[in-house]
């Protein structure tokens, strides 16, 4: 899970006019990496140069998975086997470093990764036929890492609840990350996974400033929002963590405590901060859209990442990518951790029990001799 090395410079066919789309992060559209061509817009002469821009609709692509689990060995990161029920995200965070994945299939990592969405229809069929491979051996499964699993479109396709069936048919630990309050529709799920120590969810909290979230995550549930919702899962007596991320310097990390001491009074239980990254293409669109909405704080907050980055936009190395180094980065670091202990959060790291795992049945229909 290593990412590619950064430029500081804009990557060539990064359309140079920024244009805000409501409802949508993204305000420039890097052309795919991997194209052999580019294209850019420009001023032909016969607008006006204030024309809105076309309505935009998601569209999303229903495809059938060859495979789903993803393993990793990253130093950096908690869990060593992950699943994602679909590609692209509407939740539109304009710093998402998924985003960059875009670029595989071709595609934008601006507006197409958030509006031409892919879901995986078969991925629970597809996750059981690796789970019960002979072969396999049972550790966390990180559901909806690289894109939210409880994005809007979740309502309607219900990937994620089917995969979290085949976790209770199996007794398959897992751990889930989202700014989705459609969590709460499984509570059912996630309660008789709990009731066995194979759950741990995590609610990321970027900010509780609306006006904000309205702008860098803004198809994702309202923060006041989330906090109830981790109210709601911990009277489930489901484990809740509050993850503020990404931490960036000169905008949101004014709110650490805050949003720390939110999410402990609604009764979560632990709390992790990750520093924003910048990898490839989302860095030229992370400069974008703070100049577009934030130009008066642009300066400050790019000056303050390089702070964090050795002088650099970005730093893939596995001992800096998350937390950076520095005195701003230590300092986020020591705040971090007094915030938590007057909190009373991660006094006690939560264990998923493995031991309970049973491979499932490879046929949905088949009935176990046991």
């Amino acid at each position: 899970m290593n990412d590619n090395e950064p430029t500081d410079e804009p990557l060539q066919g990064t359309r140079p006019t920024a244009r805000v789309t409501k409802g949508r992060g993204a305000v420039i559209a890097p052309q795919p990496r991997y194209l052999a061509t580019a294209r850019e817009d420009f001023d032909d002469g016969w607008g006006t140069g204030d024309e809105a821009p076309p309505k935009l609709s998601t569209t999303v692509t229903e495809e059938q998975a060859r495979s789903l689990i993803t393993r990793n060995d990253s130093p950096d990161v908690p869990f060593s086997q992950s699943v994602n029920p679909y590609r692209g995200c509407e939740h539109g965070c304009v710093y998402c470093y998924a985003r960059t994945t875009h670029a595989w299939l071709d595609l934008s990592p601006g507006l197409d990764f958030e509006s031409r969405l892919f879901a995986k229809t078969n991925a629970a069929e597809v996750l059981r036929r690796e789970l019960a491979a002979p072969g396999y051996r049972c550790a966390p499964l990180a559901i909806g890492v690289s894109t939210d699993a409880y994005q809007p479109i979740e309502r309607s396709f219900g990937i994620t609840r089917a995969l979290l069936a085949l976790m209770v048919e199996s007794r398959h630990p897992c751990t889930i990350i989202t700014k989705g309050g459609l969590v709460e529709r499984d509570m059912d799920l996630l309660g008789e996974l709990a009731a066995h120590k194979l759950v741990e969810v995590w609610i990321t909290l970027t900010t509780l400033d609306h006006a904000l979230a309205r702008r860098i995550e803004p198809r994702a549930t309202a923060p006041t929002r989330r906090v109830e919702t981790i109210r709601r899962l911990t009277a489930a007596g489901i484990p809740v963590g509050v993850m503020f991320a990404p931490v960036i310097a000169g905008l949101n990390d004014h709110e650490l405590e805050a949003v720390i001491e939110a999410g402990a009074a609604s009764g979560a239980e632990a709390a992790s901060w990750v520093l924003l990254r910048l990898p490839q293409e989302i860095n030229p669109m992370f400069q974008a859209w703070l100049a577009q909405h934030y130009p008066l704080k642009a300066g400050r907050v790019m000056s303050l990442m390089r702070a964090q980055r050795g002088g650099k936009d970005y730093d893939s190395d596995f001992s800096q990518r998350m937390r950076g180094s520095g005195p701003v980065a230590e300092l986020l670091a020591q705040r971090f951790s007094r915030v938590c202990r007057q909190a009373g959060l991660n006094t006690v790291r939560r264990t998923l029990d493995c031991a309970l795992f049973r491979p499932p049945a490879r046929n949905a229909a088949q009935l176990s001799l046991f």
